[in-house]
């Protein structure tokens, strides 16, 4: 569930969009039907601003992270299918499931204020004016079709709260409890004339034994005073916290940190594929990463909640997709991206 983890901001979004390589997506007909949900049905025009509002997302942010362009990345193929076509099927069983969210709001007593409704219509507005006729054609910015998607994700939002209302928030310590370790590593790679590469075996031996040394002289110390063990060596200390189900920075040192049974003790030196570290265990019970796993749990549970309920109304809907409809929604050929406040493209994911 995208949605969950990352609400799309949808008032913000819908008056930012740059629309490039039109194609003649204004003789697109907005009235196809492309899917029906129950009694429901998904107008064209619907699916293709829902589809390019996120459409816009992926190929500012996403597409720029990784360095390419939005052509480039919908067309990078894994397991057979396209990207474009896995997004795509993501986002249209994503709307199906807010028109479902939309048929179910009456039991919750979910409905749009006076000052949403209000919202949704000014960003609708603003859509119109900042953008051109032929962008509008392009991703179906007309305004009723605008003013349905920030409805229909504006309800989905509202659900979401309503739906999860009542689960249990209350976490005890034990439950969401995270230990702290201070830990070094010792790496089996080496920088070498610009580059990095593997160290040879006799190379590892060498340092599988700086780092065994480092770990007896830090148990047999008086304080176990690892900052100052460290410095002593010219070694780095970095810390962490975790549970018996974390693994990083890795899971065998994890393994043997959590089975300390003494706060303050210290690790074996702790080989692994690519270097050995040594941790001392500096807490069992660290309380800011303690109550952000509780909210982490509670989040869990809302979202066990909800997708379980989704799932089966869901079952209970029947829904029926016209792929030749949904099929003239095209990233490769149509592009469309996010702007800036001052009216020009982004280029580079935030």
């Amino acid at each position: 569930m995208n949605q969950w983890k990352k609400r799309v901001t949808a008032l913000g979004l819908a008056g930012m969009l740059a629309v490039t390589g039109l194609t003649g997506c204004g003789s697109m007909n907005n009235d196809d039907v492309v899917a029906t949900v129950g009694e429901s049905e998904i107008k064209l025009g619907v699916a293709n601003f829902y589809a390019r509002m996120q459409q816009a997302q992926y190929e500012t942010y996403y597409a720029g992270m990784m360095g390419t362009t939005g052509e480039e990345l919908w067309a990078k193929e894994t397991d057979g299918k396209t990207y474009e076509q896995s997004v795509k099927s993501d986002m249209i069983k994503s709307l199906e499931n807010i028109y479902i969210l939309e048929q179910h709001a009456s039991e919750y007593e979910v409905v749009l204020s006076e000052d949403e409704k209000k919202a949704i219509d000014k960003a609708a507005e603003e859509f119109d004016e900042n953008n051109a006729l032929e962008d509008k054609e392009a991703v179906s910015g007309y305004n009723k079709y605008v003013k349905k998607v920030l409805e229909l994700l504006t309800i989905q939002s509202k659900m979401e709260d309503a739906m999860t209302a009542d689960v249990d928030t209350e976490v005890s310590d034990d439950e969401a409890a995270q230990k702290a370790m201070k830990y070094v590593f010792y790496s089996y790679t080496k920088d070498e004339n610009d580059s990095t590469s593997t160290m040879s075996e006799t190379e590892k031996t060498e340092v599988k034994k700086k780092a065994t040394d480092f770990a007896e002289k830090l148990k047999n110390s008086d304080t176990k005073d690892i900052d100052a063990v460290a410095n002593e060596a010219g070694m780095e200390v970095q810390t962490a916290t975790f549970d018996s189900e974390s693994t990083s920075p890795n899971a065998d040192l994890v393994k043997a940190a959590d089975a300390l049974t003494v706060e303050g003790d210290v690790t074996d030196a702790i080989e692994t594929d690519s270097g050995i570290y040594v941790a001392k265990v500096t807490s069992f019970l660290d309380r800011t990463a303690t109550d952000a796993k509780k909210q982490s749990i509670v989040e869990e549970r809302k979202k066990d909640q909800y997708d379980d309920l989704l799932k089966k109304w869901r079952k209970k809907t029947d829904i029926n997709l016209n792929k030749r409809v949904w099929k003239k929604v095209d990233f490769q050929k149509q592009g469309v991206t996010v702007k800036d406040t001052s009216g020009n493209t982004e280029e580079s994911a935030e």
